[in-house]
């Protein structure tokens, strides 16, 4: 048998000749089409405005008049980005977000409890890239995919590892959203690492503070509260509660209509997540809470589909896991009326702009009836062993 032959049949080339291929295509698709990385140029613009002293929040760039958004900290992390050109920023965060992905399927098969060596995670990395939420954060140049490796990184350690949820505080004070993952430590009684996370995300206000004063005083008073400045909450882009409610009502600002639903939502999912038996299920009804109760979850945000997809194979939910993949994959969001027009969907055409909260939404149902169907059984068996033992009693 020839060498060329035995590299053929090695399932490790194999998984990493199709990794090569998806990601030689992707760059490809790039290329042809052009694709700006409108994100990565704003996070270029917020490392220059630290680096020159300008205001970090009275500027826009690109055609799309973007601002920042995120806490003066994170405008620290991309000060490096500063002295790329813009085929070089590019490739920088081609590659860094490949990698980042192939490290997110490795932590995702650890949450499910699997071990996954090179060849699975190689093949499994070439195909999610295409699921629409991780093409998406390609496309903008996003850095979703580091702060959910922050979070799940953290939360597969080992219990009792030092400075265990200290990532989780860097990561809410990169991008805010991961904060619901210290209430949830709270919730459970972890208070070691709720308390390791709180003092990580102090760190990065105070480094934010020490080093970008002014920034850091209009962020905490006056940005945050600006949800507008991040988008607008009824466009089609935007996969959270409230866009859900606001292209269903056709109203721009759904106010209460989404707030109360919101809220709601946050005490279950939190509930649920409190009360799973299972730590991998407490994390992702955690992830998936924090993305429908967010003002804005721009589709990009949705990567945690791919430890959910990971967790949903490993306990056998072939069916679910299937549906899941079709409807990150699907992109049925992009084939209805956009641009101005998602106020006036028609009713059939309201499932497709909304397919990622609505499967939220039905996966913390399921959760919520599975956890009361064990409940109730372990109930039935109580009382069917008290009945025994009383009649025992009697016998006796």
């Amino acid at each position: 048998m020839t060498a060329r032959k035995v590299i053929l049949r090695s399932p490790a080339a194999l998984a990493l000749a199709l990794l090569a291929v998806s990601l030689a295509a992707l760059a490809v698709l790039f290329a042809v089409q052009r694709v700006q990385m409108p994100d990565a140029v704003v996070y270029q613009a917020e490392g220059a405005a630290v680096v020159h002293g300008r205001d970090l929040y009275g500027f826009t760039v690109t055609q799309g008049r973007l601002p920042a958004t995120y806490p003066p900290f994170a405008a620290l992390l991309f000060v490096p980005t500063v002295w790329l050109p813009a085929a070089a920023l590019k490739t920088a965060f081609f590659a860094v977000n490949a990698l980042l992905l192939a490290w997110l399927v490795h932590l995702s098969a650890r949450l499910a409890g699997r071990r996954a060596g090179l060849p699975p995670v190689c093949a499994a990395t070439a195909l999610a890239v295409w699921l629409e939420p991780v093409f998406q954060t390609f496309v903008y140049g996003q850095i979703n995919l580091a702060i959910v490796c922050l979070v799940l990184w953290d939360l597969t350690r080992p219990p009792g590892a030092r400075g265990k949820g200290l990532l989780i505080g860097v990561a809410t004070g990169i991008k805010l959203t991961p904060g619901l993952f210290i209430v949830y430590l709270l919730l459970r009684g972890r208070r070691r690492e709720a308390a390791a996370a709180v003092a990580g995300f102090a760190g990065t206000v105070a480094v934010g503070a020490l080093v970008l004063p002014a920034a850091g005083v209009d962020y905490w008073t006056r940005r945050l509260f600006e949800t507008n400045r991040v988008g607008k909450p009824w466009i089609i882009a935007n996969q959270s509660l409230q866009g859900l409610v606001a292209r269903l009502l056709g109203e721009p600002s759904p106010g209460l209509a989404w707030m109360l639903p919101a809220v709601a939502v946050a005490a279950a999912g939190l509930w649920l997540a409190c009360r799973v038996r299972q730590e991998r299920w407490g994390v992702l009804l955690t992830g998936l809470t924090a993305l429908l109760v967010s003002p804005i979850s721009w589709s990009h945000h949705w990567v945690w589909c791919v430890p959910l997809i990971a967790v949903l194979l490993a306990e056998g939910r072939r069916v679910w896991a299937a549906v899941t993949v079709v409807l990150f994959t699907a992109r049925t969001l992009w084939m209805v009326p956009n641009k101005g027009m998602e106020l006036h969907l028609s009713w059939w055409q309201q499932p497709l702009a909304s397919p990622y909260p609505l499967l939220g939404l039905v996966l913390l149902m399921a959760v919520a009836l599975e956890f009361r169907g064990r409940r109730s059984g372990r109930t039935r068996e109580g009382q069917d062993s008290s009945a025994s033992s009383s009649s025992a009693s009697m016998i006796r």
